[in-house]
């Protein structure tokens, strides 16, 4: 399966009725080939899903309603491509289930088939749906660190240039966490933009900011699935600054009712919280 074959940038018809078969796997492997990623993984981490458009009919045909969240295993040999994930969350909307809990088994069961397609699952697909009784309590929050976006940067680079990236490898190393809001990309297919934020936690030499905040600009006019994106900045960040601890985390805005936040980090902790920022 390739992203060119999957239902990114073609007209669609959109079931109502349920159908796990909507879900169109991409292989991890091909993209992380390109960024020197082969055999053991250098990081361990999670995608985190947000869904906001998701539906079903209870079994007095009254519709239902909740928010899904997704926490997707990095170690997964596929992703999800998200226009098929949206056809197949639609495919609930007049389909009669029993109950959340339901709802909730069918979505866990599906995804987690889809992320090992072809192999057995190793790890499954972590899903919490927030009922509607506990919207009011979800919050609004932006990523924790240093905001590189205060410095007045020069910048005319909009294609990943890891050049940009240096530290002070002979200095005292530091632990910090930097953020930015200027993270931008375009979907591998369609070339529509994806917005982000991304916040990057170091212990290590020291990272030039301007260079950093250069480096996260670059990715303007690159064409490349959010997951992907994430790992690349992980991967040159490791290379070029030399850090012996890593973290690059990155919110995307929603499309299409979805938003998709990658995770990625050198040590053991729990997954960030799936909390959305106030352009989310």
């Amino acid at each position: 399966m390739t992203p060119d074959q999957s239902p990114l940038g073609k007209a669609s018809a959109y079931a109502d009725h349920y159908d796990a078969g909507l879900l169109y796997p991409l292989p991890r492997s091909t993209k992380r080939e390109e960024v020197g990623i082969t055999g053991r993984l250098p990081f361990m981490g999670a995608d985190l899903w947000t869904a906001y458009e998701l539906s079903w009919l209870n079994p007095r045909g009254k519709p239902q309603v909740a928010i899904a969240q997704f926490i997707v295993p990095c170690e997964s040999t596929h992703i999800v491509e998200s226009k098929s994930f949206k056809l197949y969350l639609n495919s609930f909307n007049n389909t009669v289930v029993a109950s959340a809990e339901e709802v909730q088994t069918r979505l866990r069961d599906d995804l987690s088939e889809a992320i090992w397609r072809g192999g057995p699952v190793q790890a499954r697909v972590g899903v919490h749906l927030v009922m509607p009784d506990a919207f009011d309590a979800q919050p609004i929050h932006e990523l924790d660190g240093l905001l590189l976006d205060r410095l007045d940067a020069e910048c005319s680079q909009y294609e990943p240039d890891p050049s940009l990236l240096t530290s002070a490898t002979d200095e005292q190393p530091v632990t910090e966490t930097l953020v930015s809001h200027l993270l931008k990309s375009n979907c591998l297919v369609t070339g529509q933009p994806d917005w982000g934020s991304v916040q990057i936690s170091y212990t290590g030499p020291q990272i030039d900011q301007e260079g950093l905040l250069q480096y996260i600009v670059s990715f303007r006019n690159h064409n490349e699935f959010h997951e992907q994106c994430v790992e690349r900045i992980y991967m040159d960040v490791l290379r070029q600054c030399q850090p012996t601890k890593l973290s690059v985390y990155a919110r995307y805005t929603r499309r299409g009712g979805l938003d998709i936040n990658p995770w990625r980090s050198s040590h053991p902790r729990q997954p960030p919280p799936n909390v959305r920022g106030a352009r989310q």
